[in-house]
């Protein structure tokens, strides 16, 4: 792997476990359980400790440090400490040199360790010392002090359920959760109206069962032995100007920030076997492949997918992600899926869900990780760039709106339907008389730290949106493949420095301007002067075959009828025209009925009933 530094680490995995409150010892058997159901996102290892009243799981991928030394979960008996960690630590070696200056002692590669001895040095603000993606829960042997903490972008996930007898058990996954039983598993209201509102997006803490909450990301939650404790959010990104950047021009941005991007990317080589790159053929991930080759990567594999095109709808973008290919000489892999195969994949993709999706792209980034974890572990992806840098199509019409209007603008351009046509949705038990959605995006949009309308929404979308939908998409469907997909546009250094840059730049040249002016710098000039394009999934867009059938049998099923999520009437009138109603993110408004009714009906293994 020409120009990878080659080290030695390990990440990459599931994690469960259990606290209890009461007195009692912890359930090693329903650890277990939650153990057994991370098997897909570590199909390489398992491991499990207990100590009284806490119990740990992990399942492992290997990644880097292949040895037995990085296993987990991982004890330090000299310091005290027991950790569990789901996740990659980008700059961990120099974090190691800096605790051996300290007098720290380490017995093995990982980057687990470099927690663990990080966190007895530095306390829970160990995390402001961390770059990379992560959620552990490092246990205190002497206090009985349990701390969770999840990474400033929620790139890795935390699930946690407080269940009867004073016990809070946490999981990578909720399905794992509900594997290990005594889970309220009625759903949440406000969630609901969350997922069909904001485009299937339901903001932490809160999922879609009544009894699963989520850590939200850039959050220390501290838990006493007595079972109190405290949660307090420990990074923000800043969406307003600063003095230091007055004088600078749209040059000194691009400069800045295509070095924090090549040092994002750069960051992200880490590991002891190859790395390769999803490819659509956009400007993100070409980008991210014209940096990795500047880096002296030769012979990288990069992947793209396509499908059969349905009702008219192209379903792939090689020759965009061929261009690439050929420019940079890598090792290319076109893989194309038949409508049936794509039918049959739509069981496994909403099984691999941690909550109900509805992007159409959900069960492409399925096929796509399946047929890359058979020949690579490791890729690099170009999530978050469009909420970072301004490349979506409600950014601009909120330049130069007032704060005031902003909300409304805002919710007429992305969300997929309003609080009124909710009403004619779901059935009466589950509806709600106030606008959660809209006071949600409200609350957040008007908050102190950002300058201006387009400030406060690449915010939103950047702490919410994007953690809770393509974030969520990508990890899910990855991991339940036994890949591990890094994202650099979510460098957190980079994060900030995309924050303080002026809108205008982000939102020149029809959206993300700013990387578009880098872009021209590093790839063809093709691939950036060509439409805003996204991961097309015509068969899922337009809705036939054995795709309708599929999602038909999921709104009929007498299991789905039995919990009574949606008007009966509605369903009829979205049956009868499957297509003839789109979002205004042009997505089929019958599609996202099928995950939230299979998730209704099978909550235990948030399976298709079909």
């Amino acid at each position: 792997m020409k120009g990878a530094e080659r080290v030695r680490s390990f990440c990459m995995c599931g994690l469960c476990g259990e606290i209890t409150f009461d007195g009692t010892t912890a359930d090693t058997t329903a650890v277990a359980r939650m153990v057994e159901a991370l098997v897909p996102r570590g199909p390489d290892g398992q491991g499990s400790w207990s100590n009284g009243r806490v119990a740990f799981g992990h399942r492992r991928l290997s990644v880097i440090d292949l040895s037995t030394c990085g296993s987990q979960p991982m004890v330090d008996n000299e310091l005290g400490l027991t950790a569990v960690f789901n996740g990659c630590i980008y700059d961990y070696q120099e974090l190691r040199a800096e605790l051996e200056g300290h007098g720290y002692r380490f017995f093995s590669h990982s980057d687990t360790e470099v927690i663990l001895k990080g966190y007895h040095h530095w306390g829970p603000d160990v995390v402001s010392h961390l770059h990379g993606m992560f959620a552990f829960v490092i246990a205190e042997r002497d206090t009985g002090r349990v701390v969770m903490a999840r990474d400033r972008l929620g790139i890795k996930p935390l699930y946690l359920a407080e269940t009867p007898g004073k016990r809070l058990r946490f999981a990578s996954t909720l399905p794992a959760l509900l594997k290990a039983g005594d889970v309220d598993t009625s759903i949440d209201p406000v969630a609901l109206h969350h997922y069909l509102t904001w485009h299937a997006v339901v903001p932490a803490p809160r999922t879609i069962l009544n009894g699963v909450r989520k850590l939200p990301p850039a959050t220390l939650r501290i838990i006493e032995a007595d079972g109190t404790s405290t949660e307090r959010r420990y990074w923000n990104a800043t969406y307003e100007r600063r003095a230091e950047h007055a004088t600078w021009s749209a040059r000194d941005w691009e400069d800045a920030i295509e070095e924090a991007l090549r040092v994002a990317v750069r960051r992200r080589l880490v590991a002891d076997i190859p790395v390769g790159v999803l490819l659509s053929g956009g400007l993100d991930s070409s980008l991210i492949v014209g940096l990795l080759a500047q880096e002296g990567q030769t012979g990288l594999a990069t992947y793209s997918i396509g499908f059969e095109s349905v009702g008219g709808h192209e379903g792939d973008e090689f020759a965009y992600s061929d261009v690439i290919a050929e420019h940079f000489g890598t090792d290319h892999h076109r893989i194309r899926v038949g409508a049936d195969e794509l039918a049959g994949a739509l069981g496994h993709a909403i099984g691999a869900m941690a909550e109900p999706m509805v992007s159409h792209d959900v069960v492409a980034f399925d096929l796509l990780s399946e047929r890359v974890s058979q020949t690579i572990k490791v890729v690099q992806s170009g999530q978050g760039a469009d909420e970072v840098f301004a490349g979506y199509h409600w950014y601009p019409p909120l330049a130069g709106v007032g704060r005031e209007q902003a909300v409304q603008t805002y919710a007429k351009a992305f969300f997929d339907r309003d609080h009124a046509q909710m009403r004619g949705v779901v059935s009466d038990r589950y509806a709600l008389a106030e606008d959660p959605s809209l006071a949600f995006v409200r609350a957040h949009m008007e908050a102190a730290g950002a300058e201006t309308a387009v400030d406060a929404a690449l915010r939103l979308d950047s702490e919410i949106m994007l953690v809770d939908d393509p974030v969520k998409r990508v990890d899910n469907m990855s991991m339940a493949w036994g890949l591990e997909a890094r994202v650099p546009f979510l460098d957190h250094d980079l994060v900030e420095l995309a924050a303080l840059c002026p809108p205008e730049l982000k939102l020149a040249d029809g959206g993300k301007g700013v990387l578009k002016a880098i872009g021209r710098r590093i790839i063809p000039p093709e691939v950036i002067d060509r439409p805003k394009g996204y991961f097309p999934v015509p068969s899922i867009t337009h809705l036939e075959g054995k795709v309708l059938g599929l999602v038909r049998d999921a709104l009929t099923s007498d299991a789905a009828r039995d919990r009574g999520l949606f008007r009966d009437e509605y369903v009829r009138e979205l049956l009868a025209d499957p297509n003839g109603e789109l979002t205004p993110l042009r997505g089929n408004k019958l599609w996202p009925a099928g995950p939230a009714r299979a998730v209704a009906a099978e909550p235990r293994g948030l399976r298709c009933p079909a």
